[in-house]
């Protein structure tokens, strides 16, 4: 884009300092960029003229014809509104403004002809029109109607329309906008690929974005900007792949030596899974090229990654360099240091744990076992990012569920060595293709497809609150056979208070039900101090309690392969990657494993379809696709922490056959062009050098 639109708004004629100011806190409308991309949310067909006798109160909204007649101001000070009679052949309705009184009040004139727009209603039997908008009629103003057949209409507030910002008022700036700068519009997309595609021109598609000439016009017009916003996503992830390839040295791991063959041959307890195989095949071949590795390692609930990431570290270990793990949370830091130190047993590698719990009188002495080289797999949070930290020699970093981490926290950990270190990233639940694209389309990307051998699916059932005794009784027999059940409930802080209850209310039932001496009950959730929660997961662990009750606490954190059902309740409330992550606390071990949902029959339509998505399948990345759909990708995993681009146009779910045309548009340019070097190439450099925020060359 022309740098006429980085203009700030104010300059925009009919704007100036106090509506730029206002524009720009409550619509985001910084620039002239800005304005030209605040798209209208629809289009309406503005060709038809109703009577006023025609105006029936359920339609949408209608388009008039008539004389003022009458103009009167009602009411005192704050309380003031405009009411006035308009006139036609047929009959009289009453326009209302409860606002922006001063405005209308010199706008409106008796005897005068004005086109009123608006959602009709009625007030005593007669038909009326609240904040209609309306424009002084001229045969001009009547043929521009006429050939207007789609007037947009953009989203505005109450603050904007008291600066004459309605809708109305954004077309007019609109307007003035397109007349005076749509040809600085420059095109950023090569010729051939508008022919290939058959995609309208840039300046062409903003006009028709806006003013389209007809319904057709509006559908190419909103394509060829969806399949551009998709196109510079997928350009700026793979030149930056391409960049830091070029820019960032790997270690090379020659050999696989003995602390790997040991681990495998003598002290691993169970057999890989072909896909686990497969993953660490494709890390050993990274490892050897000379090149950092960055690679994204997908895999559901219980596959098997973190002994994954344990055999790559311990090919690292191997070749002399250090390893770390980094956790967004404590308690998912302490659960891969005690599944790690389980695995690799005493006496093997040194593994240590670094949290902001962590003593200093022990930080200190594992600052000084990191740069003497004598620690080999450092496990922590964002604490082990602080410049203190400092490693002899870090060649390998496994960072879990990424989209918790800036960017700049992980180029951090790459600055620990002078070549930066490999790089694994692990998500805790499948990521959909076409968001992984988005998210992570600049990484390699490893899937563990498969789950352990012995390893039985999960059956999952929903039972309604009139079904509880039956639950209860199903946890009795499971109980007889030796297992033992997480009861979980809801905890979100919007209804704390009332979670709370619902929560000492369900302890209290289950103890009426689990009566003691026979059953003992741990109690675990967010409020309990950590001394105390550690106590209740220890006593649940070490098999002295049969009965687990929390809230989402025990999302992530533990892992007890003898408890065999999880009961979640008021499971309506719950994400669908939510109640697959819970489910998969359970199902670690060799016996068959139950989760039940229990609800209330009143369930919301994308309620009911999260419970059926439960109930039929455990496919990870199948429950993954569908919670996409329901909830849009705005809000998976958080939408400004993973960094998706910011979408106008394009939707990530009901455009995923455009991401990967644009996707593999990218693919094809770099095969043959890795510097778009080309002179058909030099828009997309322009257009990467303008996206570039995050290349890899400004943040290492």
């Amino acid at each position: 884009m022309n740098q006429v639109f980085q203009t700030p708004i104010e300059y925009l004629k009919g704007v100036g300092a106090t509506r730029g100011d206002v524009l720009k806190k409550d619509l985001g409308i910084a620039t002239f960029e800005d304005m030209l991309r605040h798209f209208p949310y629809k289009h309406i067909d503005r060709t038809r003229f109703y009577k006023v006798r025609e105006i029936q109160v359920d339609l949408p909204y209608v388009q008039v014809l008539a004389r003022v007649t009458h103009i009167e101001i009602v009411g005192q000070k704050n309380a003031r509104r405009l009411v006035a009679q308009a006139k036609d052949d047929t009959g009289t309705m009453e326009l209302v403004w409860f606002q922006g009184v001063r405005w209308i009040e010199k706008y409106l004139s008796v005897g005068k002809v004005y086109i009123l727009f608006g959602k009709p209603g009625e007030f005593n039997g007669k038909a009326q029109m609240a904040h209609p908008e309306l424009e002084l009629y001229s045969p001009a103003a009547l043929k521009q109607k006429g050939n207007m057949t789609l007037q947009p209409a953009y989203s505005s507030t109450e603050k904007l329309k008291q600066f004459a910002l309605d809708s109305k008022g954004i077309q007019k700036l609109t307007v003035a906008l397109l007349d005076q700068y749509a040809a600085e519009i420059k095109e950023n997309l090569p010729f051939y690929i508008l022919n290939q595609f058959k995609l309208l021109g840039r300046a062409d598609a903003y006009r028709n974005m806006h003013f389209p000439e007809d319904a057709a016009r509006l559908n190419e017009a909103r394509h060829r900007l969806k399949f551009e916003e998709l196109f510079l996503i997928q350009l700026k992830l793979l030149k930056n792949k391409l960049l830091r390839i070029q820019k960032f040295k790997g270690h090379i791991f020659e050999s696989v030596g003995s602390y790997f063959n040991t681990f495998y041959n003598e002290r691993l307890p169970f057999e890989l899974t072909n896909a686990q195989k497969k993953v660490l095949k494709e890390i050993r071949q990274d490892t050897q090229r000379g090149v950092q590795m960055n690679r994204l390692l997908q895999g559901d609930v219980g596959s098997g990654k973190t002994v994954v990431a344990l055999m790559s570290m311990l090919i690292a270990i191997d070749n002399g360099f250090q390893t770390c793990i980094m956790a967004p949370t404590e308690i998912l830091a302490n659960q891969h240091y005690q599944t790690i130190k389980s695995l690799v047993g005493d006496g093997f590698v040194e593994v240590a744990l670094l949290t902001g719990s962590t003593p200093k009188k022990q930080r200190r002495v594992l600052h000084e076992q990191l740069e003497s080289g004598q620690l080999n797999i450092l496990i922590g949070t964002h604490a082990l990012i602080e410049d203190v930290v400092q490693f002899q020699n870090l060649g390998f970093v496994v960072i879990d569920e990424q989209h918790r981490f800036g960017v700049e926290q992980r180029s951090k950990l790459w600055r620990k060595n002078s070549i930066p270190p490999h790089v694994l990233v692990m998500t805790a639940t499948p990521i959909p293709r076409t968001l992984a694209m988005t998210l992570y389309g600049d990484l390699d990307v490893s899937v563990i497809d498969e789950l352990p051998v012995g390893r039985k699916p999960i059956q999952t059932v929903h039972f309604y609150e009139n079904q509880r005794l039956r639950m209860f009784g199903f946890m009795k027999d499971e109980i007889a056979k030796g297992r033992q059940i997480y009861v979980v409930y809801p905890l979100i802080q919007e209804s704390e208070k009332l979670d709370l209850k619902n929560l000492e209310d369900g302890i209290e039932i289950m103890r009426r039900e689990f009566p003691l001496p026979g059953y003992q009950i741990s109690i675990v959730h967010g409020k309990l101090p950590a001394k105390d929660k550690d106590f209740e997961m220890q006593r649940f662990v070490k098999h002295e309690t049969q009965i687990m009750v929390a809230t989402t606490v025990i999302e992530v954190g533990v892992n007890i392969p003898n408890a065999s059902v999880m009961v979640i309740e008021n499971a309506e409330r719950f994400g669908l990657s939510q109640l697959h992550q819970l489910r998969g606390r359970v199902g670690r071990g060799a016996e068959q494993s139950f989760c039940i949902l229990m609800s209330s029959h009143k369930l919301s339509h994308d309620g009911k379809i999260r419970l059926e998505t439960m109930v039929k399948t455990n496919n990870g990345f199948e429950i993954s696709e569908i919670d996409l759909q329901l909830r849009g990708p705005g809000d998976i995993e958080g939408k400004q922490q993973s960094g998706i681009v910011d979408l106008k146009v394009a939707d990530l779910v009901s455009d995923q056959q455009l991401m990967m045309q644009a996707r593999q548009c990218v693919e094809d340019i770099f095969a043959r062009d890795q510097q778009l070097a080309l002179p058909e190439h030099q828009v997309l450099h322009q257009a990467f050098l303008k996206n570039a925020g995050l290349s890899w060359d400004k943040i290492s």
